[in-house]
């Protein structure tokens, strides 16, 4: 069980120790979708839903969830965000979320940005849920990461050192 990194010897969840690690930039990628009635995407695209502007509040809840990731998910380390964008994207029946954090750090944003659009994804469901419960979330996921030791990844394509 040693092998498995936030496993300690005696087979007990553990914190990576990344105090050896270089500090170097580090951005992820990450998205998903929020799948929906056509009038329901309509009335978010209009800002006429009766809680108000869904995607500024999903915004900003985005982007405050990402900055307490490591109170939501147990064994995350604790970063200093240097910058997070989150671009929502209204289509006929559907919300993308587009999370990008960005920190220069010993370890990686990827949990920050899946948290932003998790957050972001939640948030326009309690917002719209009145007219549409039928919402669904999904394809959660990173597309892409930099920095640190294992270089370049992106969504389809084999790891890139760097």
């Amino acid at each position: 069980m040693s092998d498995l990194t936030h496993v300690d010897a005696d087979g007990r969840a553990a914190m990576v120790d990344v105090s050896d690690k270089a500090i170097t930039k580090r951005v992820a990628i990450a998205s998903g979708t929020v799948v929906m009635a056509p009038a329901t995407a309509t009335a978010i695209r209009e800002a006429t839903l009766a809680k108000g502007d869904v995607l500024a509040t999903a915004r900003l809840a985005g982007i405050m969830a990402a900055k307490r990731t490591a109170e939501w998910i147990p064994l995350c380390h604790t970063l200093p965000l240097e910058h997070l964008d989150i671009d929502l994207d209204v289509g006929v029946d559907r919300v993308t979320i587009r999370a990008t954090a960005t920190t220069s750090s010993k370890t990686g944003v990827e949990m920050e940005a899946l948290t932003a659009v998790s957050a972001a994804a939640l948030t326009i469901y309690d917002m719209a849920k009145a007219i549409d419960r039928e919402m669904l979330i999904t394809s959660v996921g990173l597309l892409e990461k930099r920095g640190g030791k294992s270089g370049h990844w992106r969504r389809g394509e084999p790891p890139v050192s760097s």
